[in-house]
């Protein structure tokens, strides 16, 4: 559960879908019924928030002004930022990608710019949603261990 509150702001790890991990084992202990419903509903929560935080710092590159080549540049800038600069990738890359990308399709550098503060305030709205995600199912989590407590001595 830790892990998943920490992958929601380091890439590497995806926090709603660890957090996840953390229900499911906790799910198929004996001291914990087995509920499939709330299992397949939150990890269809879990996989949708993963699959968003791709996505969100493009449509806030979009939202900003940038164009389809600042989207791009969001994207290729999230993993380049990764691969290079690690943890710290995941802010500096998708900015300086939407930089990149608004310079090549010659938009002039104050729309560039705007767009790349874009993709920055869509990485702080993933990371957010993350974290508020991850935090839910730690509630979730610690609800269960009160419930089913005394299942575990």
């Amino acid at each position: 559960m830790l892990l998943g509150i920490i992958g929601s702001f380091i890439p590497i790890l995806p926090g709603p879908l660890t957090s996840w991990i953390g229900l499911l084992i906790l799910h198929l202990t004996d001291a914990v019924p087995l509920n499939w419903t709330f299992l397949i509903v939150t990890l269809i929560v879990a996989i949708a928030i993963w699959l968003l935080d791709y996505v969100i710092p493009a449509m806030g590159t979009k939202k900003f002004g940038g164009s389809r080549a600042g989207m791009i540049g969001t994207t290729v800038g999230l993993f380049v930022g990764l691969i290079f600069l690690g943890p710290f990738g995941i802010i500096i890359g998708p900015f300086l990608g939407a930089l990149v990308g608004e310079t090549l399709n010659k938009t002039d550098s104050k729309t560039a710019v705007k767009a790349a503060f874009g993709s920055f305030l869509g990485f702080l709205t993933s990371a957010f949603i993350k974290f508020i995600v991850a935090l839910i199912y730690l509630g979730f989590y610690i609800s269960d261990l009160i419930s089913f407590g005394s299942n575990f001595i």
